[in-house]
């Protein structure tokens, strides 16, 4: 077990230290095996001498004298050693807790060149520090597997040429998308993982911890702030999501006491800083509508039709089935469930796949009267579920509007 001192530094200074390692030494395996073996030493140091007064630079100057020492053992990197020696003379920088090499480091693990697992996989392992057995986990596969998918989307770097830099200012609105959204999919895994959890709280305060990241590293961008903004709002329900029992409690029915004041705050602040900006995107245009269910003291008090104009709006920016179905949500809870199923139709044939369809439709047409045809959909969600736990929910609703 690692030393507390080490383990404590070991989130603070992971991300920093791969990444300035992976810059002064040009290879990522290289930077890896570095940092894990400064933090080796320093569990053994540490702990009979004491953590030293800036823990940074000190394992940055372990990793460095090992990387000449590998440099000097490795064929491989003969060539290399003169710049790795000049890396090690380097002076001491404190490049303060955000650096141009971390910023570099998350562009280089998004870029798209690689396919998303492997994005989501590089920067949990490489820009969170997240150990390998714990990103099996989170995938559902075998340590080893991981760890060969890792050795293939490294290599898949190489091949690709993959920059690790910070993108010029024409070509950063793309860029940081593809970052946007790899730190968006480590959220959402953090909610109906594959592992079967129903919430993994780790995945999520990393995905906040990377949006924040964005936001220091890049205070102009206002989708970064829309991001983070999002996360904050719409983890404030974590603690509401499931009961005593661990079953899913639905949005309509979930304890608004129990949601996170402070996240709603932070929320609330984030999304001011982002439209402060004017220039709105679609993250900023989903944390607003997170903000107005935060808001809400009920379920029924939600201003509906608010967030049914700001899906209007998202449907413009960024037109996906999936957006329209949460408009038409919004239309029949503000105007009716008429309305909504007239807004569903169009998207049938897309989402005829997709369980939330069925379940949004079967709520509506259950509304309505129509019990046979309520009573279908609510079938074909409950065969298109993959969550047991989820599918109990469905059940439930179900009992409840049909009886």
């Amino acid at each position: 077990m690692p030393h507390p001192e080490v383990a404590e530094v070991f989130g603070a200074q992971w991300p920093r230290l791969v990444a300035t390692l992976r810059a002064d030494l040009g290879d990522l395996d290289l930077a890896e095996d570095a940092a894990q073996h400064a933090f080796a030493v320093a569990s053994e140091r540490w702990h009979a001498d004491g953590m030293p007064d800036a823990p940074g630079a000190w394992l940055l100057t372990v990793a460095r004298r090992w990387a000449i020492d590998q440099a000097r053992r490795d064929v491989r990197w003969a060539r290399r050693e003169d710049d790795v020696r000049a890396a090690l003379e380097l002076p001491q920088r404190d490049r303060g807790p955000i650096s141009d090499d971390l910023l570099a480091m998350i562009f280089g693990c998004c870029h798209r060149a690689l396919d998303e697992p492997a994005r989501v996989a590089l920067t949990l392992r490489y820009v969170v520090g997240l150990p390998t057995a714990s990103l099996a986990r989170s995938f559902l596969v075998t340590e080893a597997t991981m760890a060969k998918r890792l050795v293939r989307a490294k290599k898949k770097i190489a091949a690709s040429r993959v920059p690790f830099e910070v993108p010029d200012r024409d070509l950063l609105a793309d860029s940081l998308d593809d970052v946007l959204k790899v730190v968006y999919v480590i959220y959402t895994q953090g909610h109906a993982a594959p592992t079967g959890e129903l919430v993994r709280g780790d995945l999520c305060d990393e995905a906040r911890w990377l949006a924040g990241t964005l936001c220091d590293l890049l205070p102009e961008e206002p989708e970064a702030w829309g991001l983070a903004a999002l996360l904050a709002y719409t983890d404030a329900r974590r603690p509401a999501r499931l009961d005593a029992d661990g079953e899913v409690v639905l949005l309509r029915d979930q304890d608004r006491s129990r949601w996170d004041a402070e996240a709603i705050a932070e929320g609330r602040r984030l999304l001011a800083r982002a439209l402060a900006i004017r220039r709105v995107g679609p993250y900023q245009l989903q944390a607003a509508i997170a903000g107005a269910h935060a808001s809400a003291p009920t379920f029924d008090d939600t201003d509906w039709r608010t967030i049914r104009r700001l899906y209007a709006v998202l449907a413009r920016l960024e037109p996906s089935p999936v957006v329209a179905l949460n408009e038409a949500v919004a239309a029949a809870l503000s105007e009716g469930p008429e309305s909504g199923l007239a807004l569903l139709s169009p998207i049938a044939e897309e989402l005829d796949g997709y369980h939330y369809f069925h379940l949004a439709r079967a709520d509506m047409l259950a509304t309505t009267g129509e019990r046979d045809a309520a009573r279908a959909a609510f079938d074909r969600a409950l065969e298109l579920c993959g969550s047991e736990a989820e599918r109990r929910a469905i059940r439930r609703v179900a009992a409840e509007k049909l009886a």
